[in-house]
């Protein structure tokens, strides 16, 4: 039992840890509640924004890529509008909604093409679950758009109606397959890097624009919902780009080399044409043939595919020689029976069985035979090799041409301090073996050629302007080489190519032309001989007309059907000459005509006009087209044209009036 004293005791004990406790509880409460004050001075408004954060955001607006147009302002690329219809099912007022209900279930189920009771389950299921972000229609154009906004309850104020439309663009290429790969693309990846192509990707900084800013709001199911019906800041469409291509010249080369590919089943190719002077990129096509046979422009072959040459290299061997006057036109050349042997096991060939006997060193190019080209070559340059590569490479030949567009093949010009450098690669690299060029290297050299020397760098882009504006750039043409040779080698050179067309026994005399006189090199290299199946790549390089040079061009296919036909005369030549002939007799030429005969044709003047394609151009630009062009019109809407009432191309009377809408 316990006594009075030791009950006392006890109780004194169990009272002392009590108000202990309670002690720690009050200041316990002191702190948090000091707590709370320091929250709210120091770091409330931190707070107050990460928790604003999760509910409400800026959401980035990407801005409107600016166009890129053709020399003859067509448009290969344009950012269009798409459209996706949303709507919050809690504004509408039950009357409202029951008195329009049948005839909204019916536009959305016809514009739609689904049936009236999926419409009206789904309309129903959001009004019931107070859905304020329920989807309707995505990816409309303008005009469907327009047609949405004018259905029962969607044609009230948003306030009232609850209708919500958000915008984005969508990158179009007007003119379908044609440039595609040149004109390219720019991607970004899931790890957010961008994956840049062609001229989208070269000129993308100019291109791109300033983003712009929309307030959304988190609503159910992690839905996000604009809070304003304005943007918060708008996005800054971007330049406009004015590149060299030409509509036509791209038309008739795509065409001319689809051609030749079909029929000799070959597994790609290019065609690039360039004007001499300027060195304006008019035309580059690039078609790779895919598993079931159709062709589209699958890789940039012509600036990014090096590989050997062949004999369109003879050329440069050529040039070496005269210029080091180890050589003339005249000098005699044997080419003995057409074989010529290094090391006992190791020839060269000629395609002629027995060979061309004792020729000139002119006529061994015009007739591309190997074994000539090899003789005059190796034996000029076997004991100083490097004199040889020192004026491959005063030429240039083995620099990049340092293209805006990404992806250029490297040059491959080999130097007799390489350590693989052999008694063979001298010989071998005289008709194009050993060597590696690209088709844009190669043009740009023969280029030069019919530019009397006169190297000049390829050029895509002539200006950047904004919104049809004065160019805010300019891009000069730029000289990479003011002289690849003299005069006098120019002129022996200049005649031999068109030999290889105008004479006879020329390997490309299958082309010539009766009305245009044409100069070039065929070619005809192999790929793939290290494996059991020999492949072929043909090509043909040159420029017309000879008189006054104002394009060049190359064609380069490869592995065509070899049962078919694998010489660069037979393969290629031809679609340089359809090229050729094509914007010959489309560039228009100057007739006299006596003054009687100019009235009477004024008297049967056309009334017809072509209609222009306007699409994706300002309204400042558009008008000024069509008054030049003498068309009526009617434009409607702000920014930029979307559509137009008469389809681009379309030949109509000038008194019928052309409807276009900005947007």
């Amino acid at each position: 039992m316990y006594n009075g004293n030791d009950l006392e005791m006890k109780k004194g004990n169990i009272m002392t840890r009590f108000y202990f406790i309670i002690f720690g509880m009050v200041l316990f409460s002191f702190f948090l509640i000091f707590k709370l004050f320091y929250l709210q001075l120091k770091d409330g408004e931190k707070y107050k924004k990460i928790a604003k954060s999760k509910i409400i955001k800026n959401v980035v607006l990407e801005p409107s890529r600016g166009n890129i147009y053709s020399s003859d302002n067509e448009i290969l690329a344009t950012s269009i509008s798409s459209y996706e219809i949303r709507w919050d099912a809690t504004v509408v007022n039950n009357q409202h909604f029951n008195d329009n209900k049948k005839a909204l279930i019916d536009s959305i189920s016809s514009f739609l093409k689904i049936s009236n009771e999926k419409i009206k389950n789904k309309i129903d299921l959001a009004r019931k679950k107070q859905n304020r972000y329920v989807l309707i229609a995505k990816n409309l154009s303008y005009s469907q758009y327009m047609r949405v906004k004018k259905f029962p309850i969607f044609n009230l104020n948003s306030y009232k109606g609850g209708f919500i439309v958000e915008q984005k663009l969508v990158r179009e290429q007007p003119l379908g397959k044609i440039a595609e790969r040149t004109i390219g693309y720019e991607k970004k990846d899931v790890s957010g890097s961008y994956f840049r192509v062609g001229l989208e990707g070269a000129f993308s900084q100019y291109l791109k624009g300033e983003k712009g800013y929309r307030l959304k709001q988190k609503i159910a199911n992690g839905q996000w919902k604009p809070v304003n019906f304005i943007n918060e800041k708008e996005p800054t469409e971007g330049y406009d780009i004015y590149s060299t291509i030409d509509t036509n010249i791209q038309d008739i080369s795509h065409n001319s080399l689809l051609a030749q590919l079909v029929e000799f089943e070959a597994e790609h190719g290019l065609a690039v044409v360039m004007e001499v002077l300027s060195g304006e990129i008019r035309a580059i096509v690039n078609l790779g043939r895919t598993k079931n046979g159709k062709y589209y422009e699958k890789l940039n072959y012509a600036i990014g595919e090096s590989h050997e040459p062949g004999s369109t290299f003879k050329l440069m061997s050529m040039i070496s020689l005269f210029e080091d006057n180890l050589i003339d036109e005249n000098t005699k050349v044997d080419t003995g029976n057409g074989v010529l042997e290094f090391y006992g096991e190791y020839r060269v060939k000629d395609s002629k069985k027995g060979g061309y006997g004792v020729i000139s060193s002119s006529k061994a190019f015009e007739v591309s035979s190997n074994t000539g080209i090899v003789k005059l070559v190796y034996e000029n340059y076997k004991n100083s090799p490097k004199k040889y590569i020192d004026r491959l490479y005063n030429m240039g030949l083995n620099k990049t041409l340092n293209l805006p567009i990404k992806g250029e093949g490297i040059p491959k010009i080999p130097y007799p301090t390489d350590k693989n450098w052999n008694g063979l690669t001298l010989p071998w690299m005289a008709f194009g073996y050993g060597v590696s060029l690209t088709p844009l290297q190669v043009l740009t050299f023969y280029n030069a050629v019919a530019n009397n020397g006169v190297m000049v760098k390829p050029k895509f882009i002539k200006q950047i302007s904004n919104l049809g504006n004065k160019p805010t750039k300019v891009f000069d043409s730029e000289i990479i080489n003011p002289s690849i040779c003299s005069k006098s080698t120019l002129a022996k050179v200049k005649k031999m190519l068109f030999n290889v067309v105008d004479k006879k026994w020329g390997t490309a005399y299958k082309i010539k032309d009766t009305n245009l006189k044409m100069a070039g090199k065929t070619g005809t290299s192999q790929t793939n001989y290290t494996s059991d199946e020999i492949q072929y790549i043909s090509s043909f390089v040159g420029y017309f007309p000879v008189e006054k040079p104002k394009y060049s061009c190359i064609v380069v296919i490869h592995k065509p059907n070899k049962n078919k036909g694998y010489y660069g005369s037979t393969v290629a030549a031809p679609v340089f000459k359809r090229i050729a002939k094509k914007i010959f007799n489309d560039t228009p030429k100057v007739i006299k005509i006596k003054e009687a005969d100019l009235n009477t044709l004024l008297f049967k003047k056309s009334n017809r006009v072509k209609i222009p394609n306007l699409y994706g151009v300002t309204r400042e630009v558009a008008e000024n087209i069509l008054k030049e062009k003498g068309i009526r019109y009617k434009i409607s809407g702000k920014g930029k044209v979307i559509n137009q009432s008469i389809k681009a191309g379309s030949f109509v009377d000038n008194n019928i009036q052309l409807t276009i809408n900005l947007f």
